[in-house]
C-alpha cells in the first residue's frame, strides 16, 4: 500500500508540473509535452516529425519540419557601455565602453540544417544530430563553431560585439528591452521550470518572434548558449540556454567561461561578418552603406 501511495504521489507531481508548463512557450507552435512543434506534427522520440502544415512568420516549411530563414542583419558603429543598463551586473562584470565599428551578425542561431551542409563540404566536423533540420546546432566546441562560420565566409563575434548586438546603444537588459523575461520570448527555463518540465534540447531556431532584437535578431537570449571569440585559454559563451532557469542568466552581459573544448546540449553559435569598406570614385574609402536591416 505504500508503494502504491508514493507512486500515485510521484505520478501527481509529474502531471501538475505537466500542467504548469506555460502554454505560451511555443509561440505560434504548439504546445506537445516538453516540445513545442508545428501543427500538422506530432512528437516522436522527443523529435517533431512529420511535414507541419503551416510554420510561424519568418519561418519556411520543409518535409521534414519547420526551418528559420536566415539573413544577415547589418549593425551599425557606436559606443557600447558593457553593463551600464543594469543594476545587478554591478559586481558581475567589469564595467567598460568600447567602440564598435559595423558589421552583420546571423540573424539565426547556427542550425542542423545549414551545419550539415557545412559538413558534406568536407569544411566542418561531422557530429551527432538530433534530426531535425531546424533545430540549433549543439555539442560544438569553439573551433568547430569557428570552422563553420569561416565557411560561411565570417568569424565568430567577439564579446563587445554580441553585446552590442544583444543589448544595443542603450544597453538594454534583455534582446527586446528592459523588462519581460517571460516564456513567449524566450526558449529557457524548460528542463526543470520556470516555462516547461522535462525538456532535453533547445526548440526550433527562430521561433520566438517576441523575443527578438529591434534588428530583427532572434534568439540572442535562451534556446542555446552562444560561443564567442576569445584568447587560445579562454573561452566564454553568451545569453543563456534553454535550461537556465533564472533570469539573470538571459541577461545582456550575462558572460559563461566554459573551457574552448566542451561539447555541451546547451551550446551552440552564430556568425559574424566584416564589411568591406567601400571605395569611391576619387579613391577615398567611405564608411559601408545601409543595408536593409530585417524585420521580426
Amino acid at each position: 500500500m505504500a508503494a502504491l501511495a508514493a507512486l500515485a504521489v510521484v505520478l501527481v507531481v509529474i502531471r501538475a508540473r505537466r500542467d504548469s508548463a506555460d502554454p505560451a512557450r511555443c509561440g505560434a507552435l504548439v504546445a506537445m509535452g516538453a516540445r513545442c512543434c508545428a501543427k500538422g506534427q506530432w512528437v516522436d522520440a522527443g523529435r517533431c516529425a512529420g511535414a507541419p502544415a503551416e510554420c510561424p512568420e519568418g519561418m519556411q516549411i520543409t518535409e521534414t519540419g519547420c526551418v528559420g530563414r536566415l539573413q544577415r542583419v547589418r549593425l551599425p558603429s557606436g559606443t557600447l557601455k558593457s553593463g551600464a543598463g543594469d543594476w545587478e551586473a554591478q559586481g558581475r562584470i567589469t564595467p567598460h565602453d568600447a567602440a564598435i565599428s559595423p558589421f552583420e551578425l546571423d540573424s539565426l542561431e547556427i542550425t542542423e540544417d545549414e551545419y550539415v551542409r557545412c559538413v558534406g563540404d568536407g569544411a566542418c566536423t561531422k557530429l551527432p544530430l538530433r534530426g531535425e533540420p531546424g533545430r540549433p546546432m549543439t555539442g560544438l566546441t569553439r573551433a568547430d563553431a569557428a570552422k563553420y562560420c569561416a565557411f560561411r565566409g565570417g568569424r565568430l563575434p567577439s564579446e563587445d560585439e554580441w553585446t552590442w548586438a544583444a543589448g544595443g546603444a542603450l544597453s538594454r537588459r534583455y534582446p527586446w528591452g528592459d523588462t519581460g523575461a517571460v516564456c513567449r520570448r524566450v526558449a529557457w527555463g524548460l528542463a526543470g521550470g520556470p516555462c516547461g518540465f522535462g525538456a532535453e534540447g533547445p526548440e526550433l531556431a527562430g521561433s520566438h518572434r517576441d523575443g527578438a532584437t529591434p534588428e530583427g535578431i532572434r534568439d540572442l537570449a535562451g534556446n542555446v548558449a552562444e560561443w564567442v571569440a576569445g584568447s587560445d585559454q579562454t573561452g566564454s559563451v553568451r545569453g543563456g540556454s534553454w535550461a537556465q532557469s533564472l533570469a539573470t542568466d538571459l541577461r545582456t552581459w550575462q558572460t559563461q567561461a566554459v573551457p574552448v573544448d566542451q561539447r555541451s546540449a546547451e551550446i551552440g553559435a552564430r556568425c559574424a561578418y566584416d564589411l568591406p569598406p567601400v571605395r569611391s570614385d576619387a579613391g577615398a574609402v567611405d564608411p559601408p552603406p545601409m543595408l536593409p536591416l530585417a524585420t521580426p
